[in-house]
C-alpha cells in the first residue's frame, strides 16, 4: 500500500558513471539510472558520510545517484572524508554539484610533486590480473606515504622530531595546508552558510575529549571546521577553531547517524546512510590482513547496532503515542500523560543504508591509496549501488510499520 506514494517519473537516467565512460567497477555490470523520482513528503531528507579516506570515491558515486534521480538532500552531515565530500556538496549549486566532486577527487588523487602514470597505463594495470592490480594499489598507498597528495596534504619539511616539543597545529607527519586552498576553490562558503541546506561535520576536541558538531545553524562555517573533521593524528595536525584544537570526528565516532536521527523536533525523515567500513568481513589469516580487518572493525562505527537501537527507541514512542491516543480526553491534564505526550512520537524514518564493500585486491592500506583507477572504480561502486537501492519497490516510501522505522541494504537484503 505504501508504495504507491512513490512515482518513478520517465525522464533521463543521467551519466554513467563517475569516470564518463560507464566503466563498470568492481561491481559488475553498470547499473542504468533509474530516472526521476518523486518521493512522499518527507519532512528531511538526509544524507550521512562516514570517514574513510580514499574510500570516499564511494559517496561520491552515491550523490551522482541520487542527483540524477533529482533526490536532493536538505541535511548533509559527514565526518572525515565525508565531512569534506560535504563541503563540496553543500558549497555548491545542484547541477554544478557532480562536476565539482569529480573534479575535487580527481585533484586530490593525483601524487602531489611527481607526474602521475599516464591514464591508458594506469587503467590497463588496474584492469589486468589480481596480482598486477594489487601490486598497482601498494603502489599508490606508498606514493601517498611518500610525497602526499596533490591539493591535500605534503610531508613536513623539515621531517618532524617525535620527541620534540612545539605548535599543536605543526605536531603531525603531514601539512595539510593544500587542503584548505582546495576546499576555498571548489566551494562557496557563502552558499555552505546561507542555510539552504543544513550542514553539520562532526570533530574532536583534543583539550575536552567532548565530540563536537558543528553545524552551519548555530555557527559560521569555514574551511577549518571541515579540514578539523578529518584531522586524523599522527599523520594531520590538530586545528585551533577560535582558541581550541580538534582532531578527526572518527576517533569517537565515524558515523553522524545518530546525530540526525536523535535530533528534535523531530521530523519524518528519509536518510542515506553511506558507510566506507564494513563491519562484516572474512576473519584473517595473516598479519596484513589483520590490519585490514581491524581497521573495518574499529571505524565501521557499528551503524547497524546503532540503527537497531534507534528503531527499538523509535518504536518505544510510536506504542506510546498509540496508547495516549487511546487515553479519554478528562485524563489528558494528568502530569503523567503530559510527560508521556513530551516522549512520544507520530514521526517516522527510513534508512537507506550503503556500504561500501572491500575488494580482494585491496589491503590494509586501502584509506590512503589515492589513485585515479582506484577512485574511479570506488565512484562506479556507490553509483551502482545507489542505483540498485534506488530501484527496489517500496524501499523509499514512509514506513508503515508498529515502529515507524525501516532499514533497507542492497547487500544485506540481496544475501
Amino acid at each position: 500500500m505504501a508504495q504507491r506514494n512513490v512515482r518513478r517519473a520517465r525522464t533521463s537516467g543521467g551519466s554513467d558513471g563517475g569516470d564518463g565512460g560507464g566503466r563498470a567497477g568492481s561491481t559488475g555490470a553498470a547499473v542504468h539510472g533509474p530516472g526521476r523520482i518523486e518521493l512522499p513528503q518527507y519532512e528531511t531528507i538526509a544524507l550521512m558520510l562516514q570517514g574513510g579516506g580514499a574510500l570516499g570515491a564511494y559517496q561520491a558515486g552515491v550523490y551522482q545517484g541520487l542527483s540524477e534521480a533529482g533526490i536532493e538532500p536538505d541535511w548533509l552531515a559527514g565526518i572525515s572524508i565525508g565531512a569534506l565530500n560535504t563541503a563540496i556538496i553543500a558549497g555548491n549549486a545542484p547541477e554544478l554539484r557532480v562536476a565539482r566532486l569529480r573534479e575535487f577527487w580527481e585533484t586530490i588523487c593525483q601524487p602531489a610533486y611527481s607526474l602521475p602514470l599516464p591514464g591508458f597505463i594506469e587503467h590497463t594495470l588496474f584492469d589486468s590480473t589480481d596480482a598486477i592490480r594489487k601490486g598497482l594499489t601498494v603502489m599508490q598507498a606508498m606514493g601517498a606515504m611518500i610525497e602526499g597528495q596533490n591539493g591535500f596534504f605534503v610531508p613536513r619539511f623539515p621531517p618532524v622530531i617525535p620527541t620534540l616539543s612545539g605548535a599543536p597545529d605543526q605536531a603531525s607527519y603531514y601539512d595539510t595546508t593544500p587542503l584548505k586552498a582546495t576546499l576555498e576553490r571548489l566551494c562557496d562558503f557563502d552558499r555552505i552558510n546561507a542555510g539552504a541546506v543544513r550542514v553539520s561535520v562532526g570533530a574532536v576536541n583534543v583539550g575536552t575529549g567532548n565530540f563536537a558538531y558543528f553545524d552551519n545553524r548555530n555557527i559560521r562555517l569555514r574551511a577549518e571546521h571541515f579540514i578539523a573533521s578529518g584531522a586524523l593524528p599522527p599523520g594531520f595536525a590538530a586545528v585551533e577553531i577560535d582558541g581550541d584544537y580538534y582532531w578527526d570526528g572518527g576517533l569517537m565516532s565515524n558515523t553522524p547517524l545518530y546525530e540526525v536521527i536523535q535530533t528534535t523536533p523531530r521530523h519524518d525523515t528519509l536518510a542515506f546512510q553511506v558507510d566506507l567500513w564494513s563491519a562484516r568481513g572474512p576473519v584473517p589469516d595473516n598479519l596484513v590482513d589483520v590490519q585490514g580487518r581491524t581497521k573495518d572493525i574499529q571505524f565501521s562505527s557499528r551503524t547497524r547496532l546503532v540503527t537497531d537501537m534507534l528503531q527499538r527507541s523509535q518504536r518505544f514512542r510510536h506504542v506510546l503515542r498509540e496508547v495516549l491516543e487511546r487515553v479519554a480526553p478528562e485524563s489528558r491534564d494528568d502530569p503523567w500523560c503530559k510527560l508521556a505526550e513530551e516522549l512520544s512520537s507520530a514521526k517516522r524514518y527510513n534508512v537507506i543504508h550503503l556500504i561500501y564493500r572491500h575488494k580482494e585486491y585491496e589491503g590494509h592500506y586501502k584509506d590512503y591509496q589515492f589513485g585515479l583507477s582506484t577512485m574511479r572504480a570506488h565512484w562506479q561502486s556507490g553509483l551502482d549501488d545507489i542505483r540498485q537501492s534506488l530501484a527496489q519497490p517500496g524501499w523509499l516510501a514512509l514506513p508503515d510499520n508498529d515502529a515507524g522505522f525501516v532499514t533497507h541494504d542492497i547487500h544485506r537484503d540481496s544475501r
